[in-house]
């Protein structure tokens, strides 16, 4: 089987670091903001515009992709998929990645550091050149069987042509339907692959 997983949100938890650093550097900018309903938007969570999320990512992106920590059991739970014979697709569109310049040469250069950093093993590293969203092309491309995320945007649209694990948080929790799957960790996500007939693991 070949799965696809995402990084930012299903190897890291993105949405703690946002919520932490965000309201951070809110406060020591003096940046009125107040946290709503959950949203994969950092500036509609925040309720402030979307120039200071952007302004936000310009500061700490390069820090997020060097420091963040992977959940725990990832790189565990990814080793034994690969053992038992599957094929590990790291499919990411991470802002800066799908750039053709120095900076995404950069972006694209952390991203393999840190998954050699964090004991994540792969066979094929793709970054989308989607921006940020719909990773449909490479999803077809490479024939990924599952694919593992966390962006709503992705899961509903993936969903339809490949089965989802949907990596549970707070911004994802409307994503149901046909071909989707939650699970609240990495070793949920491995029970579910093992003892489900649609996630059968080669042997």
């Amino acid at each position: 089987m070949r799965i696809g997983i995402d990084i930012d949100g299903v190897l890291t938890n993105i949405e703690q670091f946002s919520l932490d650093y965000f309201s951070k550097y809110c406060v020591e900018k003096n940046i009125n903001y107040r946290i709503g309903r959950p949203s994969y938007l950092l500036y509609d969570t925040f309720n402030v515009s979307e120039d200071i999320e952007d302004d936000f990512w310009n500061e700490f992106i390069f820090y997020y992709a060097q420091q963040s920590l992977a959940r725990p059991f990832a790189s565990e739970v990814i080793k034994k998929l690969k053992e038992e014979g599957n094929e590990i697709y790291i499919l990411t569109a991470r802002w800066l990645t799908n750039q053709n310049d120095e900076i995404g040469r950069k972006m694209q250069s952390l991203v393999k550091s840190w998954l050699d950093n964090n004991n994540i093993v792969y066979d094929r590293l793709i970054f989308s050149k989607a921006n940020k969203e719909k990773k449909t092309d490479e999803v077809l491309k490479y024939k990924i069987d599952l694919m593992i995320e966390d962006s709503p945007y992705n899961i509903n649209e993936l969903a339809h042509i490949t089965r989802i694990i949907c990596y549970d948080t707070s911004y994802n929790k409307k994503c149901e339907g046909k071909n989707i799957t939650r699970c609240y960790s990495w070793y949920d996500i491995y029970k579910t692959i093992k003892s489900s007939n649609d996630f059968k693991i080669m042997e």
